[in-house]
């Protein structure tokens, strides 16, 4: 879909939610530029819930880390529902620039990703996050249908790197390249943030924006089996693959769900960055260790064929470069 935006035509990124095999495509609204890289809900499947942990080896490379509460996630989304139980006492700190009057998830997609990233051990029935001990910033980019733009995400990464983020997990995809949001980048990065962010869900090889810029891990999907999923953007602007497939998370009102996207791989790996954040060294004196941390995640993957970047990441390999 097309829409026009002060004569520029910007071609949306849609969700597609699958139910009884029939896709129901929302429509756009005009005002937006880019939404939530989400794909597809699928009915849950108790036995491969959360087989994204040992597929990535999180569980083991919690033996060496289990993360620090000091490190922080910014998570550019749609919002989190700071009373999901699996997520309680989590969000330290919430901001709002989107369109929407409320800094709770009501589309439920920035829920989604918090989970992944930091949902509580306690109970390893429901969900447990990639960097379970880690700290979260609920920074709302998305209204309550998913929709964002470039003022939006760029403000959003201004104010988690000045507001104490280690990492800003970019779990949206904004089809046109942004000068402010280019620039917001390289701010966060000098500042010693690290950046995250989806590929996206289109099937295409196009970049799409923020992943393409310098410094940031854009990041591609793959299954339970190692398998490349359909629906994933590739290209050489690809820097890592991570599960993204039948991904279990947590849902607002204490609900969850299995999901598929590059938005969820994303998260993945922003975990893995937290986990990498609370262990890593500057080992090169520039005061800050977000090099060290890509590095460490770009050059420890497992080899998948097909798989975008370097690979599918491999937790503990990446963490086990610090001991």
């Amino acid at each position: 879909m097309i829409s026009k935006r002060s004569g520029i035509k910007v071609l949306i990124l849609l969700a597609v939610i699958v139910f009884a095999s029939v896709c129901v495509v929302p429509a756009v609204p005009a005002e937006y530029e880019g939404r939530v890289a989400d794909f597809q809900q699928t009915a849950v499947n108790g036995t491969a819930a959360q087989w994204h942990l040992a597929k990535v080896m999180a569980d083991r490379a919690w033996k060496i880390t289990a993360g620090s509460p000091k490190i922080v996630v910014a998570v550019l989304d749609s919002g989190i529902d700071i009373k999901q139980e699996e997520l309680a006492g989590k969000v330290i700190a919430s901001v709002n620039f989107s369109t929407s009057r409320t800094t709770a998830d009501v589309y439920g997609h920035g829920t989604f990703i918090a989970g992944l990233i930091a949902a509580s051990v306690e109970n390893l029935e429901t969900v447990t996050g990639v960097a379970y001990n880690c700290s979260l910033l609920n920074v709302k980019v998305a209204d309550d249908a998913g929709f964002t733009g470039a003022e939006a995400v760029a403000k959003g990464i201004r104010w988690a790197a000045d507001n104490g983020a280690d990492i800003i997990n970019l779990s949206v995809v904004l089809t046109k390249p942004s000068t402010a949001v280019e620039e917001a980048v390289k701010y966060a990065w000098s500042k010693g943030c690290l950046l995250v962010a989806a590929a996206g869900n289109n099937a295409g090889l196009k970049p799409m924006y923020p992943a393409v810029y310098q410094n940031v891990i854009a990041v591609g999907a793959t299954d339970v089996n190692d398998r490349i999923p359909r629906w994933f953007n590739r290209g050489q602007w690809v820097t890592v693959s991570a599960p993204g497939a039948d991904i279990y998370s947590t849902l607002p009102g204490d609900e969850y769900a299995q999901k598929s996207g590059t938005s969820f791989a994303t998260a993945i790996v922003s975990g893995e960055a937290a986990l990498l954040f609370a262990v890593a060294v500057d080992e090169n004196g520039d005061g800050f260790v977000n090099d060290e941390v890509r590095d460490a995640i770009v050059n420890n993957t497992d080899a998948v064929p097909g798989a975008g970047g370097t690979g599918r990441i491999n937790v503990l390999k990446a963490v086990e470069t610090f001991e």
